[in-house]
């Protein structure tokens, strides 16, 4: 039996799916989530095999940088995108940073069950409605690090937890509550998030999550 969580910042969505998903055999859907921190703090739990997740969850964090970090700490958990973005630079970027499949929210039902089918089997799977072009695959399977994003890269796992929940402008005490530490250590990652990324206050470091596309309002 596969394990899936569902990611998705719109209830009704989460539920078609839920209800989609566990008709099949061999599939249960064991939870939701409805932002990139909830999801990555959910995977964090365990016990997750499947992940079919949203790009855009506002507010928090990018799914973008959400499946980069599930994919670095949980490289197990095999990450399916269910997404309306039709762009090929997101595609492109969202299989680079580790997810096994993509599909598009207008795509048939049908069309997501294979994915799920073949990521269950290890195996990757790009819809069919998407064309991949040489470009496109070397773009993906790409080795280089984005330059402007070396300081973010750099943050610790925590740091960048708490790295969208500052910028969206949580108190200290409502980021320790959302994330099961103390409000001291929360003042610490902050400082370490500023000295790292070279920031001076919370306006720099929003106008800095903004320009590389690290949250979503």
């Amino acid at each position: 039996m596969y394990h899936v969580l569902i990611a998705d910042d719109h209830a009704v969505v989460r539920s078609g799916l839920a209800y989609l998903i566990n008709q099949q055999p061999n599939f249960e859907v064991i939870d939701e989530a409805a932002d990139g921190t909830s999801t990555y703090l959910r995977v964090e739990q365990g016990d997750v095999d499947i992940l079919v997740m949203d790009l855009s969850m506002p507010p928090g964090e990018s799914g973008l940088i959400t499946t980069q970090r599930i994919h670095e700490h949980f490289p197990d958990v095999r990450i399916l995108i269910l997404s309306m973005h039709e762009e090929q630079e997101y595609i492109n970027k969202a299989l680079h940073n580790g997810a096994m499949s993509y599909i598009m929210k207008s795509s048939s039902d049908d069309e997501l069950l294979k994915a799920l089918k073949t990521v269950a089997s290890g195996e990757e799977y790009v819809d069919a409605n998407i064309v991949m072009t040489k470009s496109d695959v070397q773009q993906i399977n790409s080795d280089g690090v984005d330059t402007n994003l070396t300081g973010y890269n750099g943050l610790s796992k925590r740091e960048r937890e708490v790295f969208p929940l500052v910028a969206l402008g949580y108190s200290n005490k409502e980021i320790a509550a959302k994330l099961f530490i103390s409000t001291k250590t929360v003042e610490a990652h902050k400082a370490n998030i500023m000295h790292k990324l070279a920031l001076n206050n919370r306006a720099d470091l929003i106008r800095y999550a903004i320009h590389h596309h690290l949250i979503d309002f």
